[in-house]
């Protein structure tokens, strides 16, 4: 398919970009940092010629981050981080109005997206923008000759930092990386705020269900199972948090929230929810267990959270009740276990994802990440980075600027105060 006889894209369908535009101008108008990093980034053109792939949900809010790196000079191509979350609209627009090509379909096959990854690969990019390390996985697994080419990379996920870690701890990852989930005014804002609110915001569009009074097991204490948490009790849930980490599960009792072991929790739970970014945290027998009508969704990264195989084992029957809800007839008791959004991230596969405000700082991380490894490509060593204090201060102060804040500063005599040992107290 093309737009232009120079243009390559695959959409679901380029007649839907006049909707997708004014969703993307919507947006816009709740992301004022990234609109100050744009305005900067057109006058300065700090990214000219750098050809960069993003592997991202593809949503009104990463269109927008999109349209920064190419007002700053950035040759790119976006492919879907998920199948399920591509605004079809949006990747429309993306390629008709910004002449930017895009790989994504929602609810391309896992066989599509693959070949989306490889395609965007052909690409040859000097910067990755990933969420998941999907792509910088397959680069180096399948492409080892084309990781000389980069610059770096950026990763969105708690869980691609965790296999970043482990590319760098089994000596692979021989180019720099920002961790950029891990910026401040990232993991603080959007894990806590931004998964908080949409997962319950993909919930309830996909089922319309009441909230108050339910049970509801948050797996997973983390930034994303804090949100999930408190704003699963502002809806009068009643939360339940099972959990691996000690510290963290004092913390959840701490916060007033009840703990226990998932395998206690299963029989309990009217809805559950995974933030965990591992592998089968919800399994076999805990399904087995579940009361009838049980919701379970993801909210973390993949659906290996949730053991759909032995849920499918061990059921009689499998029926899709209504859009993004499969009900799955176990064979032992006739309970019906409800899996919303086959397992993908709800918020995204039955919403639209985290609100546009708090990408606006997830964003201008990914941008002014990007700006860094350019200017420190010569500087930067293999392995994975964070990005610079000064830099996550300085998205913080646009977004007060933005708001119309203003907050204190430190008097000289302050300063010297808290930096000296011998001023008393």
């Amino acid at each position: 398919m093309s737009a232009t006889p120079s243009l390559e894209f695959d959409v679901k369908d380029i007649g839907l970009a006049q909707q997708g535009k004014q969703r993307i101008e919507w947006a816009e108008r709740e992301m004022p940092v990234l609109r100050l990093i744009r305005e900067r980034f057109a006058a300065e053109k700090p990214l000219t010629g750098v050809k960069l792939v993003a592997c991202a949900h593809i949503t009104t809010e990463t269109a927008n981050l999109a349209r920064a790196l190419q007002a700053g000079g950035a040759e790119s191509v976006l492919i879907a981080s998920n199948p399920l979350s591509t605004q079809d609209d949006v990747a429309a627009s993306l390629v008709s109005d910004w002449g930017i090509p895009v790989y994504a379909i929602k609810g391309e096959s896992t066989e599509t997206y693959n070949r989306h990854v490889r395609t965007a690969l052909d690409f040859h990019p000097e910067i990755i923008i990933d969420d998941g390390s999907d792509v910088v996985a397959t680069l180096l697994k399948e492409r080892p000759d084309q990781v000389k080419e980069l610059i770096g990379s950026t990763e969105e996920t708690t869980t691609g930092i965790q296999r970043l870690k482990a590319m760098e701890t089994a000596g692979v990852l021989s180019f720099p990386t920002i961790a950029v989930n891990d910026a401040q005014t990232k993991h603080f804002f959007d894990n806590r705020y931004g998964t908080g609110q949409s997962t319950l915001d993909g919930i309830i569009r996909a089922t319309n269900i009441l909230l108050a009074g339910r049970n509801i097991v948050v797996v997973g204490y983390g930034w994303c199972g804090k949100g999930v948490a408190l704003r699963a009790r502002g809806m009068g849930s009643n939360v339940i948090v099972t959990e691996v980490d000690a510290i963290k599960a004092v913390e959840a009792v701490m916060d007033g929230f009840r703990v226990m072991p998932i395998a206690e929790a299963a029989s309990i739970g009217d809805i559950f929810i995974t933030v965990t970014g591992n592998r089968h945290v919800i399994d076999r027998e805990h399904f087995a267990r579940m009361k009838d009508g049980a919701l379970v969704c993801n909210s973390g990264h993949f659906d290996l959270e949730l053991n759909l195989v032995a849920l499918r084992e061990l059921s009689a029957d499998v029926a899709r009740v209504r859009p993004f809800v499969d009900e799955y007839a176990l064979k032992a008791n006739g309970n019906r276990v409800m899996v919303l959004g086959e397992g993908r991230l709800i918020n995204l596969a039955a919403a639209e994802g985290h609100p546009a405000s708090v990408m606006d700082m997830s964003f201008a991380n990914q941008a002014l990440s990007v700006e860094y490894l350019v200017k420190k490509k010569a500087e930067l060593k293999p392995g994975v980075h964070l990005l610079p204090k000064e830099v996550d201060t300085e998205i913080a102060s646009l977004k007060l600027r933005a708001l119309g804040l203003a907050i204190d500063t430190l008097t000289s005599e302050q300063i010297e105060y808290i930096g000296s040992w011998e001023t008393g107290t």
